[in-house]
């Protein structure tokens, strides 16, 4: 383990789910010098002590470098709004990969799933190609690939951590965001996309962040893309069912098929991007993240536990 002393310099760019569950993993840990950066320089929340938030354009390496220099590791969790990733997207990632090369900082990207495209339900692993062919898996492929080239040309220091759709305090427009949790806090239906009797995985984002940082700390884990750990996949009505009973509710579950999805695209610029990525709810979908826990151990939330401390924090949120 490398980096691990808890003086050291971290920033995380992005205020979003990931970027704060960074920051959560980190306090968690003992770190204590942590920097977040977004556009705006303010916190969507009260930070933790030994935590700062300063303004920053990360799609201008300029300041980026000076942002990062001295740091020890960047974590890259910054991301345009889910329909304008194609055009937004890659200026981000290519501006922080430029800035983060001024310097000897490691750089640890919160990616996700989208650029293997469909597996036919087979088990989604590591070294699976990069087969997709929609807008935003294609756009994930090329980020990803940006990074790993520069790892391997000695530009950057690089990791790269890979989670399914997650779910968990601060999450909204995610798939099981507001769609599930809100809505079975206040006991109305709950919109599910696709077959919801089809193994499912999903990614809690507390343990997506501690995943990061973990990452972070080893060597071992640069120059590659790792699958995070995940609680254990179960059917996406058991899913629901379970956030059902904690909110101590019955909401009704209503299932959208692809016909649907295309219909609410006509109105709605998000769900007109899930069009693509409707193979994810139209066959099992099974995370392996058994390469990281061959590496680095795995105790990721249980999934009764994270969906009790995700509801209550819906619940708090009102």
């Amino acid at each position: 383990m490398t980096n691990s002393t808890k003086s050291r310099k971290n920033v995380i760019f992005g205020t979003g789910p990931l970027g704060l569950s960074v920051m959560d993993a980190l306090v968690e840990r003992g770190y204590g010098d942590i920097t977040l950066v977004n556009r705006r320089g303010h916190a969507p929340e009260a930070l933790p002590a030994g935590v700062n938030i300063v303004a920053g354009d990360a799609t201008n390496p300029d300041s980026v470098a000076v942002l990062t220099a001295g740091t020890d590791v960047v974590f890259h969790c910054a991301q345009p709004e889910y329909h304008e990733w194609p055009e937004k997207f890659p200026p981000i990632t290519s501006g922080i990969l430029e800035g983060v090369s001024r310097s000897e900082a490691k750089l640890i990207f919160g990616d996700n799933l989208y650029m293997y495209g469909s597996t036919g339900g087979a088990p989604i692993r590591e070294d699976l190609p990069y087969a997709s062919t929609g807008r935003k898996g294609s756009t994930r492929a090329k980020m990803s690939q940006q990074l790993l080239d520069a790892h391997k040309a000695g530009k950057v220091k690089v990791a790269i951590g890979r989670g399914s759709d997650f779910f968990g305090p601060r999450v909204a427009g995610s798939a099981v965001g507001d769609v599930v949790f809100d809505a079975a806090v206040k006991g109305k239906t709950i919109n599910v996309l696709g077959k919801i009797d089809l193994p499912h995985t999903y990614t809690y984002i507390k343990d997506f962040g501690r995943g990061l940082v973990t990452l972070s700390e080893h060597d071992a884990a640069l120059g590659r893309a790792w699958h995070i750990p995940n609680a254990e996949t179960i059917f996406t009505r058991q899913f629901v069912d379970k956030v059902n009973a904690a909110a101590g509710n019955s909401s009704k579950i209503q299932p959208s098929g692809k016909a649907i999805v295309w219909l609410l695209g006509l109105f709605n610029p998000t769900m007109k991007e899930f069009r693509e990525l409707m193979y994810e709810f139209e066959e099992p979908y099974i995370v392996d993240h058994s390469q990281f826990e061959a590496a680095f151990g795995a105790s990721p939330t249980p999934m009764d536990q994270a969906i009790a401390e995700t509801v209550a924090w819906y619940r708090k949120a009102q």
